[in-house]
């Protein structure tokens, strides 16, 4: 491991033109859009394809060697001390939701590139190489997949899942091979010589905010199930059928909503929604037969989660059996919670010591990049603060402060990055 403690001080304190310069990178890559005035990336693109070039242009100018894998994911190299050592991987994706704001994913792209882009600067060289990637497909829009091309990197990615079409009828495959991809490449992609993966990103939650923390560390990303409850019952006149003798599916969905959240409350490490819910046949006068509504519930512990679940659908289906109704439940996702390498949580945690803030650890709610990385190897993650904890949106802001502090983190892990024991 390199030591550079003795000047860690003045290495740690984060640089204001790195901060002013990343953010003034990151609207210039905005621009990269479908929408005029909005950012709309997606997947395989013309515009993805435009981001990508750009990306490359700057990771060359940062002194790394660039290449596109078969999936489309941009990967600059920044060699160590010797030419071919073991690669620590940074990153996360290019690609957004529609009308999105600037910085999910796109952040940590280019923060790690800026890191990279100071250690060249310096003339810097470590004892293993660093790679930034690009990831082109976290946000899942335009296929109904997500995570192709850090599926890909992680080993995961099946040719099945290459012959998904969009709304165009146009197929995965088809759209990569137009990009210049290879739908044929995907075993060349996966990675199993890196040291470990480190993904940045804005915390897309409040709690950095209310803690007055610029950066936090990632101690999982939660696992999540999606359901789908229909509800059935009779529909009857809105003014002759007695409150009494009513089977209102309405009524019923109501009271179990209730319930959900109840179990979240009462369930540590256990967050559940409703996000969406209808009511047929949906006339004012007449009472509801049929009401459908999702639940998302998600947890750092899968344990914690299933629990949570089997308490949510018990009392789900005691409501159901008081009133005389019908319920049916229909899982539409899942996905296991995926642990940060306590390794990496431990040496996140002391670069952020040694740049003067107080190390907050805390669990993911959104998945990211890092989930699929993590079947090929150790991975990390470090949060950055966003106002009001809004994403996907436009209004998402960060502050230039906070976007120095975190490259200046980044930078300090990476000079003092052991790859030795990261599980334990």
């Amino acid at each position: 491991m390199q030591d550079n403690t003795s000047d860690t001080v003045r290495r740690g304190a984060a640089d204001p033109s790195i901060g002013a310069a990343l953010m003034a990178r990151l609207d210039a890559f905005a621009a990269f859009s479908e929408e005029p005035g909005a950012l709309t990336r997606l997947f395989l693109t013309p515009e993805h394809a435009a981001a990508a070039k750009q990306l490359s242009g700057w990771m060359a100018e940062a002194g790394m060697t660039v290449r596109t894998d078969a999936l489309g994911t941009v990967i600059g190299r920044y060699e160590g001390t010797a030419p071919g050592m073991p690669a620590l991987l940074l990153g996360s994706h290019i690609d957004t939701v529609r009308n999105a704001g600037k910085y999910d994913g796109n952040l940590g792209v280019l923060a790690a590139l800026a890191a990279v882009q100071e250690l060249n600067r310096r003339g810097e060289r470590l004892p293993f190489a660093v790679e930034v990637l690009g990831f082109g497909d976290e946000e899942g829009v335009r296929f109904p997949v997500t995570l192709t091309s850090s599926r890909a990197v992680g080993g995961t990615l099946t040719p099945a899942m290459m012959e998904v079409a969009d709304r165009e009828g146009v197929t995965l495959s088809d759209a990569l091979r137009a990009f210049g991809g290879d739908p044929g490449g995907i075993a060349g992609a996966a990675r199993r010589d890196a040291l470990g993966y480190v993904e940045l990103h804005i915390e897309q939650g409040p709690v950095l905010e209310a803690e007055n923390l610029p950066v936090g560390i990632v101690t999982a990303i939660n696992g999540a199930t999606r359901l789908t409850a229909t509800v059935t019952g009779m529909a009857g006149h809105a003014g002759t059928v007695p409150m009494a003798l009513r089977r209102d599916a309405l009524a019923a969905a109501a009271e179990m909503v209730l319930a959900v959240e109840a179990t979240a409350l009462e369930t540590p490490d256990l967050v559940a929604t409703v996000g969406r819910i209808a009511a047929e046949p949906g006339a004012v006068n007449v009472i509801p037969s049929r009401a459908v509504f999702t639940i998302d519930a998600r947890s750092s512990s899968d344990a914690t989660r299933r629990a949570g679940l089997d308490a949510i659908t018990g009392r789900l289906r005691a409501v159901a059996a008081r009133r005389g109704l019908d319920l049916s439940l229909e899982t539409g996702h899942e996905a296991t919670a995926t642990a940060c390498a306590p390794g990496l949580i431990r040496q996140l945690e002391s670069a952020v010591e040694r740049c003067g803030f107080r190390p907050l650890r805390l669990a993911s709610g959104a998945g990211h990049d890092a989930m699929a990385v993590a079947a090929a190897m150790p991975v990390g993650m470090l949060f950055v603060r966003c106002r009001g904890g809004i994403s996907h949106h436009p209004a998402e802001s960060i502050t230039a402060e906070d976007a120095g502090t975190a490259v200046a983190v980044l930078l300090d892990f990476l000079r003092h990055f052991d790859p030795s024991n990261l599980a334990a």
